[in-house]
């Protein structure tokens, strides 16, 4: 952490704020300030409250009760059009752009640079976007159509944005949830550089080892409560641990001895071509996973991963070969539907996009896979939908306050179980989980690993992809890794460790696979 004195007045600060929804108090009496040349942490649980006071503070909503002071003096924000009249701009998580705009076009919207005839200067837009990107991401075309290119430059694109209002203070929001390791270092640089020239940064993440390198200081919310601020350089990952949950989590991961059943699924040369070209995005991978096992695999971007699920999952069945076995029935997966009445289950990557329809309530939601039990006379049953909707809400504790609540209203880590939720209805055999922690805070990580270890014990096979070797190793009985759509190793639990699984994940690496026993 590069630190550089920050003045003392707060450029922009909260007092005493209060949020109040109907039946909820998202947040209560939060005191928050960020000064000039500061990189500000600000942490917490899901349902923290940490979204609804950066989007107060960057004026997408009201308080309820409470004030906003810029430069000291009160002030009120009726939209976020007002907070970048005053040079304060916020970099969304859930990228806030247009997919079939240019990238110059994005960043330039509501303030695009014109001619004399009041025409649109296309030609100063996109060279002015050239001097943004360039200490960002060069190979990035300001006359490329937003939507081809990869999420993690989309993020980029975002931070350009805001570059381009020329912000005085800039919320970050899970800004590398997205981005690739080098992607991090190249955004980290930049946010020293922020620093550096005076502006304000807050930075929110369930990332702690991030937040402990780059800001000066942490502040902790819980249960809509201000908690604490400490000084990052005083602290250490373990009190700030205790400051978000309220008690220590020394058993992280949970893991019970089980006793390894009979083979549920097995894998044999399972290939899947692109779409475009005749590039193999899987390629010849065979494994396989008995009753009572967790299986975790690893790999960098781009390593086949998620397509090998999704290819399971009969997701892609015209670019798709290879065989499946369940229960060591030969199974033809050419739908997702075929595979869950094999007991195929899937929890996608993407809970957003793919795993909840957001608009639609808890029930609704929990419901969408298995309409066929809450109907009567082929209607719905709203009563059997709700009786079958709190049946999983109350034994994954998903916090809502009711069941009819919009799903779209919930924390992260709770829509991650709701999805669980309506995988589970299934009653599956084998549970596929795509990246099942990502962005959801510690405690519902760790509930999630406890769910994994409860329904191991009842004999369910459970393949786990992560991109945190740590949590694969606390999880996992036994760990296979890809790179470039191969199976490159594969280890006992035992045998594992965080630099042969690196080492198996990096293209150019010989690492002979441990062989399961």
């Amino acid at each position: 952490m590069i630190t550089t004195p920050a003045t003392d007045i707060p450029v922009l600060a909260a007092r005493h704020i209060v949020k109040k929804y109907p039946g909820v108090v998202a947040l209560n009496s939060v005191d928050f300030d960020v000064r000039a040349g500061e990189v500000h942490g600000l942490i917490g649980e899901n349902g923290a409250g940490k979204t609804t006071l950066m989007h107060i503070l960057a004026g997408a909503q009201q308080p309820t009760e409470g004030e906003i002071l810029l430069d000291g003096e009160p002030v009120q924000f009726a939209n976020t059009s007002q907070t970048l009249q005053h040079r304060i701009s916020i970099v969304y998580q859930e990228l806030n752009l247009i997919p079939y705009l240019t990238v110059a076009e994005n960043i330039f919207l509501g303030r695009e640079k014109l001619k004399a005839t009041r025409l649109i200067d296309s030609a100063a837009q996109n060279q002015r976007c050239k001097e943004l990107l360039a200490p960002l991401d060069p190979s990035i075309d300001p006359r490329a159509r937003l939507n081809t290119l990869r999420v993690g430059q989309q993020q980029i694109v975002e931070i350009a944005k805001s570059l381009n209002s020329h912000a005085r203070v800039i919320f970050m929001d899970e800004p590398t949830s997205a981005i690739s390791d080098s992607e991090v270092e190249v955004l980290f640089t930049l946010i020293d550089s922020l620093r550096r020239d005076g502006i304000a940064v807050v930075y929110v993440s369930h990332k702690l080892d991030e937040l402990l390198r780059i800001t000066d200081r942490i502040t902790v919310l819980r249960d809509g409560r201000f908690v604490d601020t400490v000084q990052t350089s005083d602290t250490r990952q373990d009190a700030i641990v205790r400051l978000m949950v309220g008690r220590d989590l020394s058993e992280m991961y949970v893991q019970h001895a089980t006793g390894i059943g009979q083979e549920k699924l097995r894998v044999e040369s399972l290939s899947q071509r692109s779409p475009v070209g005749e590039r193999l995005l899987v390629d010849e991978v065979s494994f396989s996973v008995a009753a009572g096992e967790v299986l975790g695999i690893f790999g960098l971007m781009g390593a086949g991963r998620t397509e090998l699920m999704e290819s399971i999952f009969g997701i892609h069945p015209k670019t798709t070969s290879g065989s499946i076995y369940v229960q060591g029935e030969r199974c033809d997966m050419r739908s997702p539907a075929v595979a869950m009445s094999h007991g195929i289950g899937l929890v996608p990557e993407d809970r957003k996009e793919q795993g909840l329809v957001l608009g639609m309530s808890v029930e609704n939601n929990i419901s969408l896979s298995n309409i066929g039990l809450i109907e009567k006379f082929r209607f719905l049953n709203r009563a059997l939908e709700r009786r079958h909707a709190k049946t999983y809400v109350d034994q994954l504790s998903i916090k809502t306050p009711s069941v009819r609540q919009a799903t779209k209203a919930l924390s992260g880590g709770n829509q991650q179980k709701v999805v669980l939720g309506r995988v589970l209805s299934t009653k599956p055999r084998v549970l596929l989980l795509d990246e099942p922690t990502r962005g959801i805070d510690i405690n519902a990580k760790r509930e999630i690993y406890s769910l994994i270890d409860q329904l191991k014990q009842q004999g369910m096979a459970i393949v786990v992809v992560s991109s945190e070797l740590p949590e694969l190793l606390g999880i996992s009985d036994r760990m296979m890794v890809m790179c470039e759509g191969r199976k490159t190793a594969e280890f006992r639990r035992e045998d594992a460790t965080e630099e042969n699984l690196m080492q198996a994940a990096v293209p150019g690496f010989q690492v002979e696979a441990t062989k399961r026993e």
